[in-house]
């Protein structure tokens, strides 16, 4: 039986577990159409929130929905990526559309659906984007662009950014979806030359509830053609701790170690989690610990002492610093999506598996 679970970076999972109010504002704003405030998000979160998955999902309802896609990344060659990927989108929609072949539509002199990449363009970025959506327009088709790893160190992103603002108010039917790192958003809000993003609308990603782990675990088993005991289930929702990629990695590793076997037995979930786990810290620990400062450092091994939620003030005390000086840290990780705060005034680890991890770096460097 083939692997249901999807650890590959950036491929949809079968449920999109703990981000089904969030998929649902999103998908309306595509019915809805102009002036619906979700035509232009942004979504942040840590490594392996899902950041990646969601773009690549709200990107397949849109096509759903009859609206084309342009999808990609913060680098240089963002805009000519994006132009090119739309009127490749334009092109095999419209050529499906009552089954007519609209090879005649075109942007300026030389550049048409037969798209030649060698081809002179004419115009600039924005003129080119503008004589693609005019005709799509004639068909009422829409235009969603997802760029993933927003960065405001690229230029494009900025030009991307300012010629949007455009569409907007031109009333053009272009729906804008970003995601990136929390340091990376907040970058991006900070600059001055795309003050328009800081009203977009902006939602983080972050834990997922064990319910919802659990009942996304199961099922996607189920829909598998296998079945797992009540302890494997109950293991693996623990090591998890509401990560979605931590969930695809376990849900991955346990059902590999078996495939032939009816049932996901206890052993299975052990031996995957142990697994997991090593993927886990190659794939996301190691680059979030060194992104860390060393005032970073501290605050977190200040919470070490706690098995559950430190409150700032114990944290204060050991850093042996003011709570007002331990709280600039405090606000950093929870950007960074290291910690949580689910009580006023405690946090605690937000990541799976990373404070044995922090644990075991932290006595290597005093070594």
């Amino acid at each position: 039986m083939a692997n249901p679970f999807t650890p590959t970076f950036g491929i949809i999972p079968p449920f999109m577990a703990g981000r089904e109010a969030l998929i649902e504002e999103l998908s309306s704003a595509f019915s809805n159409g102009l002036g619906d405030p979700n035509l232009c998000t942004i979504v942040s979160g840590a490594r392996g929130a899902g950041k990646t998955a969601l773009l690549s999902f709200m990107a397949s309802e849109a096509e759903s929905q009859g609206w084309i896609t342009a999808r990609t990344t913060a680098a240089e060659g963002m805009l000519e990526d994006i132009l090119d990927q739309a009127l490749v989108s334009a092109r095999n929609f419209l050529d499906a559309l009552d089954g007519r072949k609209l090879s005649g539509v075109s942007i300026g002199q030389f550049v048409s659906f037969e798209w030649d990449n060698e081809a002179p363009r004419v115009g600039n970025w924005r003129t080119q984007m503008n004589a693609l959506l005019d005709q799509l327009a004639e068909q009422d088709i829409g235009l969603l662009i997802t760029v993933d790893e927003v960065k405001v160190t690229v230029p494009e992103m900025k030009r991307l950014a300012q010629v949007y603002q455009h569409f907007v108010t031109e009333g053009r039917k272009v729906a804008l979806l970003m995601a990136g790192l929390p340091q990376a958003v907040s970058a991006l809000f900070g600059d001055d030359d795309v003050s328009f993003l800081r009203r977009a609308r902006k939602h983080v990603l972050g834990r997922i509830p064990d319910g919802e782990i659990r009942d996304a675990l199961l099922l996607t088993v189920n829909e598998g053609g296998r079945s797992i005991s009540a302890e494997a289930l109950d293991e693996a929702v623990g090591v998890i701790d509401g990560f979605p990629y931590m969930m695809q990695l376990v849900g991955y590793r346990m059902w590999a170690e078996n495939p032939c076997s009816e049932q996901i037995a206890l052993a299975d979930a052990r031996h995957g989690i142990e697994l997991a786990k090593r993927e886990m810290i190659e794939g996301i620990l190691e680059y979030t610990y060194r992104e860390l400062s060393d005032g970073d450092k501290r605050f977190l091994a200040a919470m070490l002492p706690d098995s559950q939620d430190s409150s700032l003030a114990a944290i204060s005390r050991r850093m042996g610093v003011k709570s007002n000086y331990a709280s600039q840290y405090k606000r950093r990780l929870l950007a960074q999506g290291v910690i949580g705060e689910y009580s006023k005034g405690y946090v605690r680890f937000d990541m799976p598996v990373f404070r044995d991890y922090l644990e075991q770096r932290l006595k290597e460097e005093q070594e």
